[in-house]
């Protein structure tokens, strides 16, 4: 299996923290590359376009005085995932900054755009793009992708429907490349089992919606620490997509998270209230079903230093 130098030469984890919507802010990247694993937000969390420019000038210059004064232990690099659903119309202005700052990994959700794969070629940047089945790997590796995140049953947000056994054993079939595996990890453990599977890495980010830097209410990272696998519901009712949602706030607002009605497809457009009023993300929370191991609510250094000792221990219980 093969991983570019910026993903097998600068982690003290095989871990990118994925891109939470309105979740992901630069406080949380910092701290994620900080600790020694990827950090990642969605672009559209920068609103206007303009504050995009200003996280990225930040979360580099940050990162850059931490190399200065870490030599022996750099940080992590970072990454901006990129929804390329034809919804979305700041794509091309939002490629153009990526471009400008040379951001080091570009993720790509929500379609496959061999011209973003392109741009973020033109500087030497690493595409991995999310996908959900093996005929969605195939188109993605064909119009240009470096890597794959399979998105596997159990991962927060819009999840795949797919065992990881499943997702993973059928993508390494056919592709050696870059392999990130999505969908319920939240221990050291499941990152360790992930890469036994056949992932190069681990892609998580429910266990970080409950850390000090994320940009959640503290009701929901309470909800996310009260709850577990149960409390997770799947539905296309917010999104017209499939996604994992915390049933408490489903509740909260005032839906039957036991009875809801599937959404209607011609009336969806990416981030939407899809066909009710509760708008995903900022009254329905997502959230995926590894949330049992979650128990406080720790600074994201703390965490990754909980990871690892969990990741070793792992190691040595499979090799005695």
């Amino acid at each position: 299996m093969s991983l570019p130098s910026i993903l097998k030469d600068r982690l003290r984890l095989p871990l990118i923290g994925a891109p939470m919507f309105i979740l992901s802010g630069p406080e949380l990247v910092i701290a994620q590359c900080k600790a020694g694993v990827v950090g990642s937000f969605p672009s559209l969390n920068a609103r206007p376009i303009e504050q995009l420019d200003d996280w990225l000038v930040q979360i580099r210059e940050e990162l850059a005085a931490y190399d200065a004064a870490n030599p022996d232990a750099p940080s992590a690099p970072f990454a901006v995932n990129q929804i390329v659903h034809r919804s979305n119309v700041r794509l091309e202005e939002d490629v153009a900054l990526c471009t400008r700052h040379k951001v080091p990994i570009v993720i790509t959700s929500l379609g496959a755009r061999p011209e973003v794969f392109d741009a973020v070629h033109s500087y030497g940047g690493t595409c991995l793009h999310d996908v959900i089945n093996n005929r969605f790997a195939h188109k993605a590796i064909e119009k240009g992708a470096d890597g794959l995140i399979a998105v596997a049953s159990g991962a927060g947000g819009h999840a795949g429907r797919l065992s990881p056994f499943a997702l993973i054993q059928e993508i390494r079939d056919w592709f050696d490349g870059p392999l990130l595996l999505s969908g319920s990890i939240a221990t050291g453990g499941a990152i360790l089992a992930a890469q036994a599977m056949g992932a190069d890495l681990a892609y998580a980010g429910s266990m970080f919606i409950a850390t000090k830097e994320a940009r959640a209410q503290d009701e929901y990272k309470q909800m996310v620490v009260d709850s577990n696998a149960n409390d997770i519901v799947n539905s296309s009712l917010f999104t017209g997509i499939h996604g994992n949602y915390l049933a408490p706030s489903i509740s909260a607002a005032g839906l039957d998270p036991a009875n809801l009605p599937s959404a209607d497809p011609s009336t969806m457009k990416f981030g939407s209230g899809g066909s009710s009023d509760a708008k995903a993300w900022r009254d329905i929370w997502g959230c995926g079903q590894g949330i049992g191991a979650i128990h406080d609510v720790p600074a994201v250094g703390d965490l990754v230093e909980r990871l690892t000792e969990q990741y070793e221990a792992a190691k040595a219980r499979v090799c005695r």
